[in-house]
């Protein structure tokens, strides 16, 4: 990588984009709602049931300046999702900060396994077992959405809820390959445990990205 490209992208002026992509959101609070989608590349965290871990090696995924994201960002959506990966391995400031100066409301989907970086209108964390989220992503987190494995993951969702603010909203999402057996388990929870919502990846049911 030429110097000046690694420099840039140390600093956050540069990202390993793996895709950008216009799409309706199919999960969670804004689920419906149409978004311009910028997946950056790069994970260490490894679930085992992640349905995109060609984004895992950031390696693999070009060095794209973040100008050139915005400008494209623009010809779609006045909302952008930012996702992984791992998007807070590297320095969202940048980026949240020309997509705000662009009129554009910034979103993130992160399991909060590193510091919080960039300046957001909704941050969705999705906390998982093998990296914790950093302590002070609870209080701010708009959306807190838990994968569903198996029963065992709500008594996870509860402790990974007890750290978040009173207007977080609480989901419980099937991980896809088990929707048929944890749907029901998940439907039993939120009627006992209404504090909580039920979420499903509804995207794949539209097959849309």
């Amino acid at each position: 990588m030429q110097a000046k490209l690694q420099q840039a992208v140390a600093s956050g002026l540069a990202l390993p984009l793996m895709e950008a992509f216009y799409t309706i959101q199919g999960e969670g609070y804004h689920k419906g709602s149409a978004a311009f989608f910028i997946r950056i590349g790069g994970c260490d965290v490894g679930c085992h049931w992640c349905d995109v871990k060609e984004s895992w090696d950031a390696n693999l995924h070009p060095p794209t300046y973040i100008d050139e994201i915005v400008v494209q960002a623009k010809q779609y959506s006045d909302t952008v999702v930012v996702t992984g990966g791992e998007p807070l391995m590297w320095n969202m400031t940048p980026l949240t900060e020309a997509l705000q100066a662009a009129g554009m409301k910034t979103h993130i989907e992160t399991s909060g396994a590193y510091p919080l970086s960039g300046v957001w209108d909704w941050i969705c964390l999705s906390p998982k077992k093998r990296m914790l989220p950093k302590p002070e992503i609870y209080k701010v987190a708009d959306e807190l959405k838990v994968i569903i494995y198996n029963k065992d993951d709500l008594q996870f969702a509860e402790k990974q809820a007890v750290g978040i603010s009173k207007s977080c909203k609480l989901y419980l999402q099937p991980e896809w390959s088990r929707r048929d057996s944890a749907i029901p388990f998940i439907v039993d929870y939120v009627l006992k445990n209404p504090k909580w919502m039920a979420s499903l990846q509804t995207h794949k049911y539209l097959k849309i990205p």
